[in-house]
């Protein structure tokens, strides 16, 4: 109704956003989509740039912002978090549980050790990782929240995800693959992840069911975007990179593609989670890379009982051989996959907001991968000395707190309806008082019980009084 819309008929109500609600209201029986309210927000934008944006910037308002914006661009070190437990290992060194000390927020510290990246010539590969996962905020892909230095290791500070990754679920938990709803559900989520990825002309090029981390409620994120590139517009890109077994034809041919292979690497998980093996190589097979990539370019993959006509026809479409007769690969993009009969039960509108509930919840008491013992310990790497060069790097890589994570940390802990408080009636708190001198620093419970008070009496000597022992 229009009093929804609308519900504060005053002054400050806007004339030309009442014009469009009769359109919103139409087009809401029509189509109920957010797309709906666009001209609406470009109409109200429009308004709120002008008088109401100066008077923001005078208030007291766009002071608390101007704190808020001081404390996210704090310098960010390790000893911003404490360090927890080893989850396991990247290219460039461990991956780490790890604790904002100032929030509680839990994260995953994923190292770079500087002196590995220099002996395997990594600094592209790792600023590149870095700058993309910078870019990309989507529930679909892990989000980078922090990113530092330490005198030994670059550190990427990242969502952390407590349920383990795809291959140990299909492997490790009973009989090798899922039942058709929950394949549904997670092929559903990598699609939006590719969307979402694809939509800033990012291909990610390495999706296979490790690189598919599940998070404490069952939802899964796209994870290690080390590979991952950013192709210029109306461009192609070439490259023979990904993992033996889930690569493209094209990719294997060293031919030009942008993002076919993706929708490539979609049908080979679709099948693995089905089937309980990849489609050009069983479980534990010992061959020949040669011959794993011959039966990607020439054999067609066989589908056992396990797969219904819809699972069976989307993995075929995903799977042609040919990139343009492939399923994601038309006009359509990512619309026309999920359009696809195999994910008809899939609200996608739903899903995209987070609102799907997922098959399979992880028990919060088990956990999903190796024993902190099987995990391979890194060997000391000799014979690397770091330079200035070295450092012009570091300090491309090492640029503390990512805005939209951060800030939703400040959400999540409660850190800001704690902090976010005025003075009674809406009036200045005394923090934001430009005429009351600033309080003086609280000392802290550390520096209280520790601290030596020191007296200097007039004549030469110095004399200590012991510790203070009241707090």
């Amino acid at each position: 109704s229009e009093s929804m819309l609308f519900p504060l008929q005053s002054s400050e109500c806007v004339d030309v956003a009442e014009s469009l609600a009769e359109s919103c209201r139409e087009n809401l029986e029509l189509s109920p989509c957010k797309e709906i309210f666009s001209d609406c927000r470009k109409a109200l934008h429009d308004y709120l740039s002008g008088a109401p944006f100066a008077d923001y910037q005078n208030s007291m308002y766009f002071d608390r912002f101007l704190q808020w914006k001081m404390l996210e661009r704090q310098p960010i070190t390790k000893d911003t978090f404490r360090q927890y437990r080893v989850l396991g290992k990247g290219g460039f060194g461990e991956v780490c549980a790890c604790q904002v000390r100032a929030t509680g927020k839990m994260y995953a510290c994923k190292k770079l050790e500087k002196k590995r990246i220099k002996k395997r010539k990594g600094e592209a590969m790792a600023l590149n990782e870095k700058q993309i996962l910078e870019k990309v905020n989507s529930r679909f892909v892990v989000s980078l929240a922090y990113a530092y230095e330490t005198k030994d290791a670059l550190c990427l500070v990242l969502t952390i995800m407590n349920g383990g990754d795809l291959k140990f679920h299909i492997y490790n938990m009973g009989t090798p693959g899922f039942e058709k709803e929950r394949v549904q559900f997670y092929a559903a989520e990598i699609c939006c992840g590719l969307d979402h990825l694809h939509r800033e002309s990012i291909v990610y090029r390495d999706l296979k069911p490790e690189n598919i981390l599940l998070d404490d409620n069952g939802h899964i994120r796209i994870s290690d975007l080390g590979l991952a590139i950013k192709v210029p517009d109306g461009e192609q890109i070439r490259g023979r990179v990904g993992t033996v077994g889930y690569m493209a034809p094209e990719v294997i041919n060293n031919e030009r593609y942008s993002m076919s292979l993706d929708w490539w690497g979609l049908g080979c998980l679709i099948y693995e989670m089905t089937a309980g093996r990849s489609p050009f190589r069983a479980r534990k097979e010992r061959v020949k890379r040669e011959e794993v990539e011959k039966r990607v370019q020439e054999e067609e993959e066989e589908y056992s009982d396990k797969f219904t006509e819809d699972t069976k026809a989307i993995c075929r479409m995903l799977l042609a051989k040919d990139p343009k007769q492939r399923l994601g690969c038309q006009a359509d993009g990512a619309a026309g996959v999920k359009a696809h009969p195999f994910f008809k039960n899939i609200n996608f509108k739903r899903l995209e907001a987070g609102i799907l509930e997922p098959s399979f919840v992880p028990d919060p008491r088990a956990v999903y991968c190796k024993d902190v013992l099987d995990i391979e310990q890194f060997s000391t790497v000799k014979g690397v000395n770091l330079d200035q060069t070295d450092n012009d790097f570091y300090s491309k890589f090492a640029t503390g707190s990512v805005s939209i994570p951060w800030q939703n940390e400040m959400i999540e802990t409660e850190c800001f309806s704690d902090l976010n408080v005025f003075g009674p009636q809406g009036t200045r708190p005394p923090d934001l008082d430009w005429n009351q001198p600033p309080e003086p620093p609280r000392r802290s419970l550390l520096d209280r019980i520790f601290r030596r008070h020191v007296r200097i009496p007039s004549t030469s000597t110095t004399e200590e009084h012991p510790r203070e022992h009241n707090s």
